[in-house]
């Protein structure tokens, strides 16, 4: 077996030339390759070298001060930026950067990008895929685009039989860039401290192939032959270079050997929700969990939802199953969010989409930022963020029951329970509901078409999407239909004639 070299973070940044394609490792702050990233920002600032990269980022990398991508968010070093996301926080000098169209911003949803990449590392020149048609992902929409810097999609549409697809050219990988947990002494790589392994061996076999250089950074490093070989995530055969780095963080903190499956912990550790607006929404939503569903939870609201059935002990026989890869258990918060707390099973991200594409999940719950005339929901860009999408088309596309959940107002919303009804204190200053949403992340009329069931469920009002746009079914109690609910909404909504009341358990 060839020999990997070892080597600092700063050597090992020069391994990147100008004009590379890299491709970064990550979610959030999750399996982040830091301290590379960290070290090869420095290079660009002391030299001016790299630059004019095109980085690739399946998963949004990096959420915070000099954190993940925010190392290359400096002129000129990033020419073309792809990913399923970039970041949710107003405070991202990355972001900035994106609006000013400093580089070319594309997104591509997630289980896509990871496609592409499988393709690449089998030497296939194109990935073909019915996920996005109608939404901003199509070239008939936005093609993916977002911001002005970009002259043109990365997909286009393409009819094969009976079907139209988007199709994308596979890309050519010059740097992988990579964390894992020990590499042996031949550059063999575990992952045995990661709670997921988010496509890095994909990510290096697509690297490999194109001719390129995998670089791995990791904590520790075990003596030849001793890993043994089904801890291997990623082999010694397509590894250039290893940065150990013994303060390498640890993903998910105090919870790490529970969310890595290392042991289980306690119950107690896992939390409940507490009473407000989150509680109420998620208690609504939670009545869409049949027994024996296989879940996945999107950001915000809908990660309350596990903790509340396992409070009311409605919890047992549901999988939650994120797109990161844990399976069963309860997912964590926000901070490790796409993770599980005492998972049964984990498997690869790339894995995860192919189940998900094939119509494995049951029933998705998920945020919105907005929701229009038609049904459709934006949550990848608004109000000066550009979130992007993640995996929430690829999860979109072959699920069979929706649930989006959040508040029906935003900008200082402030609500009271009494006598299992809702009171509102203070009405938010924005609407989340909109004549037209600021961008399609879902696409009603293809939901319509894969005859899915959708709803809408937020802490006064429960709608559904029919074939001509919204119908409300249930209304809290304490809250007047015209003021609170149908004055709020800039266009018009079917409501039925026996509009229910939402359960009072929801609001005590």
């Amino acid at each position: 077996m060839r020999r990997t070299e070892f080597l600092s973070a700063s050597e090992a940044a020069t391994l990147v030339r100008d004009g590379d394609t890299i491709v970064i490792c990550g979610c959030e702050n999750v399996l982040l390759p830091d301290e590379l990233l960290a070290a090869l920002g420095q290079r660009f600032e002391d030299t001016g070298s790299p630059r004019d990269l095109t980085e690739i980022h399946p998963i949004i990398t990096g959420m915070g001060p000099d954190r993940g991508l925010e190392h290359l968010a400096r002129p000129g070093m990033v020419r073309c930026a792809i990913g399923s996301g970039f970041s949710y926080l107003k405070t991202s000098k990355y972001t900035e950067m994106l609006k000013r169209d400093a580089f070319a911003a594309h997104v591509v949803p997630m289980g896509t990008l990871f496609q592409m990449l499988r393709g690449t590392a089998a030497g296939q020149p194109y990935t073909w895929t019915r996920v996005g048609l109608g939404t901003f992902a199509d070239p008939e929409v936005e093609g993916g685009c977002m911001n002005s810097a970009c002259l043109a999609p990365l997909s286009r549409r393409e009819t094969i039989g009976e079907h139209t697809y988007l199709s994308y050219s596979n890309p050519r990988v010059n740097i992988a860039i990579l964390r894992g947990s020990t590499a042996d002494e031949d550059g063999n790589i575990s992952l045995d401290d990661e709670p997921v392994s988010l496509g890095v061996k994909t990510i290096a076999q697509a690297t490999h192939n194109s001719g390129g250089k995998v670089i791995v950074q990791v904590r520790r490093v075990a003596k030849s032959g001793t890993l043994h070989p089904r801890m291997i995530e990623i082999p010694g055969i397509m590894v250039d270079a290893v940065v150990v780095e013994p303060e390498q963080s640890i993903s998910g903190g105090a919870l790490n050997s529970g969310l890595t499956g290392q042991l289980r912990v306690p119950e107690g550790q896992i939390g409940s929700v507490p009473p407000g607006l989150s509680r109420i929404i998620a208690s609504r939503a939670a009545e869409e969990v049949e027994p024996g569903a296989i879940i996945n939870l999107g950001v915000g609201m809908p990660i309350e939802i596990p903790k509340l059935l396992h409070e009311r002990g409605r919890s047992a026989g549901i999988t939650f199953f994120p797109e990161h890869g844990s399976i069963g258990g309860i997912p964590g918060d926000r901070e490790i969010f796409g993770t599980n707390i005492n998972p049964e099973a984990i498997i690869d991200s790339t894995e995860v989409f192919d189940f998900y594409r094939g119509g494995g999940l049951d029933v998705s719950f998920l945020g919105f930022g907005q929701i229009d005339a038609c049904g459709n929901v934006n949550v990848s860009k608004f109000n000066g963020i550009v979130p992007g999408c993640g995996g929430f088309i690829d999860i979109i596309d072959g699920t069979r029951r929706i649930v989006f959940c959040g508040s029906f107002t935003a900008g200082g919303l402030d609500v009271a329970t009494k006598a299992g009804g809702l009171r509102i204190k203070q009405e938010g200053k924005f609407s989340k509901f909109v004549p037209a949403v600021e961008q399609i992340t879902f696409a009603a009329k293809m939901a319509a078409s894969r005859s899915q069931t959708v709803r809408y469920v937020t802490e006064r009002a429960v709608f559904t999407l029919q074939q001509d746009g919204l119908q409300l079914d249930e209304i809290a109690d304490g809250v007047e239909l015209n003021r609170d609910v149908l004055s709020q909404i800039p266009f018009e909504v079917r409501v039925v004639s026996d509009l229910r009341k939402m359960a009072a358990e929801h609001f005590d």
